[in-house]
């Protein structure tokens, strides 16, 4: 095999269709453009979603939901990751040092997930009903301070 003798494969190459080229060519006179309307003239052009001036399809349709904009922010930590920590006192530098967090994080909020068997002190973190029971169950406490 030499670089001059490569040639594509039989079939897969296929002549452009020249539009616009006499009745025999099969794309002469409108030139697969079909008859009248905007899109068979030069610049017809129309937005995306445009339905002719009718209502389009997005805008008939009710908005639902939202994408919180502090999501990435607010990290979860489990019950079962604070036991295995080995610290009294949590913050949320602890939590970040101890990559049990992402570095980016600016607050947490502890979950009802595993168990916990020690106390622990959480400061400046929000914990669920469930999870502040379990904590204060085990002898701990949550303390939600401004400065945190």
């Amino acid at each position: 095999m030499k670089l001059n003798t490569i040639q594509p494969a039989a079939g897969s190459k296929s002549a452009a269709h020249r539009v616009g080229r006499g009745v025999g060519s099969g794309w002469g006179k409108t030139a697969g453009r079909g008859h009248k309307g905007q899109k068979s003239r030069a610049g017809g052009f129309h937005k995306v979603g445009f339905e002719g001036g009718q209502m389009p399809l997005h805008r008939r349709l009710p908005k639902r939901g939202f994408t919180s904009w502090t999501h990435e922010f607010v990290a979860e930590v489990r019950l079962s990751e604070l036991e295995k920590l080995g610290l009294e006192e949590i913050n949320l530098g602890d939590l970040i040092n101890a990559n049990v967090i992402k570095s980016n994080s600016k607050d947490a909020r502890v979950i009802l997930s595993g168990e916990i068997k020690r106390k622990v002190i959480l400061r400046g973190i929000t914990a669920t009903k469930g999870a502040k029971a379990a904590i204060e169950a085990a002898g701990g406490s949550v303390v939600v301070e401004a400065d945190k």
